[in-house]
């Protein structure tokens, strides 16, 4: 049966840049093969630059962002810590529920979905929390939280960030920003398969580790000497588990090809076309649905007009154009549509093929 050819504008998978699919059809090493290996450190090294961070535990965990998240909390998180998150939309939500399961005592701040999150408010929620989390851009609602912000004001508290959406699509400074330990997924700016979770982790986080957490495949002690990774500036890696070696070769191309154009000009390339779709949506009569300021370019929310039928929409798009959108999450189910415009994806010909055939659709 022939792949049809789509082109993916949701929060889901976006379109991969052309070295992140050449990555995956090279012929497979052996996941202790020498040439891995040196592949895995080029790897590790080019998270570093787009994280900007030296943090030598840095890496992608084998599995999707949320093995991200999960590895985040149940290597610092345990019964009775104090844990101030951040919620504004569905996966805030989600790291309250992984924070919970972990024992934590759950401090929410809760912002409507489609709105920011104060950061006076998630600084001022507890006294002395252990960590306090965020999401820097909520994938459900096309906002952008400010993470720096409250990097300045955390005190003795570790910063937890989820940047999904965000690495590689605007401005993510872990060092810079003092953020503690951060993570992301490959399926969104990056543009690569989902399948692997870039992050990274700082001293003194490490130094506040559980000795044995609850889940033994994310125990990062187990994949990684974070003294001797001092002393060399690269994970001091221990066998723990098969490596996913094609898609780490998948994000050795892309990563590649980010820092080739240039980090700033990537995150240039995702603001102007971003701002060119969200300009054509409102020209066309639609209203953005997060407020200005705030907006993420790599994903705009748009809300549905009144009398038009969502999945309707969204099928003739896919069946008639061949262009997937996204439908609303969580409580934005039906309200809004999710638009994503990244990565490769992130180029003036896409936006003018999406506006052009949603004028079309919606007769306008």
């Amino acid at each position: 049966m022939p792949i049809v050819e789509r082109l993916l504008l949701g929060p889901g998978p976006s379109n991969p840049y052309p070295e992140a699919t050449e990555g995956l059809a090279r012929p497979l090493l052996g996941h202790l093969d020498p040439a891995f290996l040196r592949i895995l450190d080029e790897t590790c090294d080019r998270l570093r630059a787009v994280w900007r961070t030296d943090n030598p535990l840095t890496l992608p965990v084998s599995g999707t962002g949320s093995a991200g998240m999960e590895a985040a909390f149940v290597n610092l998180v345990g019964p009775g810590d104090v844990v101030v998150v951040g919620v504004n939309g569905l996966f805030g939500e989600r790291m309250c529920d992984v924070a919970a399961r972990c024992g934590a005592e759950v401090v929410r701040v809760d912002a409507p979905w489609g709105q920011p999150l104060d950061p006076s408010a998630v600084l001022g929620a507890h006294r002395s929390p252990s960590i306090i989390a965020l999401v820097h851009a909520e994938t459900s609602t096309g906002v952008r939280n400010d993470v720096h912000a409250v990097a300045r004001g955390k005190g003795d508290a570790l910063l937890l960030a989820d940047c999904v959406t965000s690495l590689a699509g605007i401005p993510v400074d872990i060092d810079g920003w003092g953020v503690d330990v951060a993570y992301s997924g490959t399926q969104k700016c990056i543009g690569v398969a989902p399948g692997l979770a870039p992050f990274t982790m700082g001293r003194r986080a490490w130094e506040r580790r559980r000795p044995k957490p609850q889940s033994w495949y994310l125990d990062l002690g187990m994949i990684g000497d974070y003294t001797a990774s001092m002393a060399s500036g690269q994970v001091a890696r221990k066998y723990h588990h098969t490596a996913p070696v094609a898609m780490v070769a998948s994000l050795h191309a892309a990563l590649g090809a980010v820092l080739d154009e240039g980090l700033e000009a990537v995150w240039a390339r995702h603001e102007a076309n971003g701002r060119a779709l969200q300009d054509g949506l409102e020209k066309m009569g639609l209203e953005l649905w997060a407020p200005a300021g705030y907006r993420l370019p790599q994903l705009t929310t748009v809300k549905i007009p009144d009398g038009v039928d969502d999945a309707s929409i969204r099928r003739v798009l896919l069946l008639e154009y061949g262009i997937e959108i996204g439908a609303g999450a969580g409580a934005s189910a039906g309200k809004v549509w999710r638009i994503g415009c990244m990565g490769h994806n992130a180029r003036p010909q896409t936006v003018s093929l999406l506006l052009a055939a949603l004028a079309e659709v919606l007769g306008r």
